[in-house]
């Protein structure tokens, strides 16, 4: 059970994050129009190669320092603190309805936080040229929100995962790539076959939803950051 629950928060975590505007998003819509529903799956694919390469990263050169308590419970209370403001923004912006899911534009509007902006004009038109691997790859770590996620988030999430060992490691990276996966699949599904699946009020309640479950999730990483053990 705490395996499954290690993959379902993950899992939304990570389709609530997905689901914001980004240059991700921006790189698929793009792709989908020029090459069909592949370009989604394999800009995927490039993102979920980088992060496990961070992931390796972070646990074969700091898993001792990561699994003391200390450390996780410090890095839990800034992972908290995060989720809390991603939550908060996420939600407040999906009411005001300053977010909005367009698949015939560039894929967003104004009212996006600044970190999930665009890549600059002219960037788009370079990556258009790479395999979509490729601009999976370098859309994903040339965008400061990325960078940000997984110095908080993200590295909260590996510290609490490693209490289950590597099998609550995996769970965690297959949760949080599924989620990438659906929801990027979608937009390339629907942008190849030139339909839009979801109405915008649909998609800003959903926002609304994810960002109230990010805020819960916070207040978890902030009670087990500040709770001693024992």
């Amino acid at each position: 059970m705490e395996l499954l629950a290690i993959f379902a928060t993950a899992f939304v975590v990570g389709f609530s994050g997905a689901m914001m505007p980004g240059p991700l998003l921006t790189v698929t819509i793009g792709e989908s129009a020029r090459r069909g529903f592949s370009a989604g799956p394999l800009l995927v694919l490039g993102h979920a190669v980088l992060e496990l390469v961070l992931v390796f990263a972070l646990v074969g050169g700091l898993s001792y320092y990561l699994t003391r308590t200390a450390v996780t419970h410090t890095i839990a209370v800034f992972g908290g603190f995060f989720l809390i403001y991603m939550g908060y923004g996420m939600a407040r912006d999906a009411r005001a309805g300053r977010v909005a899911l367009d698949l015939e534009g560039a894929g967003e509007r104004a009212g996006t936080p600044a970190p999930q902006e665009p890549p600059a004009e002219g960037a788009g038109k370079a990556r258009s040229r790479m395999h979509p691997v490729a601009a999976g790859i370098l859309t994903s770590v040339s965008n400061p929100y990325w960078t940000l996620w997984w110095a908080t988030i993200g590295l909260g999430y590996i510290t609490m995962s490693l209490k289950s060992g590597y099998s609550g490691l995996a769970s965690f990276f297959t949760g949080h790539i599924l989620a990438d996966l659906t929801w990027y699949s979608l937009i390339a599904a629907a942008v190849a076959g030139g339909r839009k699946f979801m109405k915008d009020r649909a998609y800003r309640g959903i926002l609304i939803l994810c960002g109230v479950f990010l805020v819960a999730l916070g207040g978890y990483f902030l009670y087990f950051g500040l709770t001693p053990e024992g």
